[in-house]
């Protein structure tokens, strides 16, 4: 595991998010409540892009595509393909629970670090 210098603290205000590439990822940066989270900019079930995904009052959130939702923290799944109704269930029963992979964040001196394995 390393840790990767990604963006400066300035550049990600209070509800912001941002896309930042590291090696082959691309990672989404979330500042939600005034911690800073990252995870994976791909739903773990189709891999549709989250950037543009609800960030919900506790901390989760929801993919675009089927609104699976998965906590920001921890990448567990707070709902599993609700979206569309009758269907989404069906598609939920086919397709196994994934956790969303999340990253260690932390802010030394004004920047944000991501910690990536190796």
């Amino acid at each position: 595991m390393s840790w990767v210098k990604v963006l400066s603290e300035s550049e990600l205000d209070p509800g912001d998010r941002q896309i930042v590439k590291v090696e082959k990822e691309k990672i989404l940066l979330v500042n939600h409540g005034g911690s800073i989270c990252a995870v994976k900019n791909a739903c773990p079930h189709l891999k549709a892009p989250l950037s543009k995904g609800k960030i919900t009052a506790d901390g989760a959130i929801v993919c675009p595509l089927h609104r699976s939702a998965f906590d920001l923290a921890t990448g567990i799944p707070k709902s599993w393909i609700p979206w569309p109704p009758g269907l989404g269930k069906l598609l939920g029963a086919i397709s196994k629970e994934k956790p969303l992979q999340v990253y260690p964040t932390r802010v030394e001196e004004g920047d944000i670090w991501v910690e990536i394995a190796e």
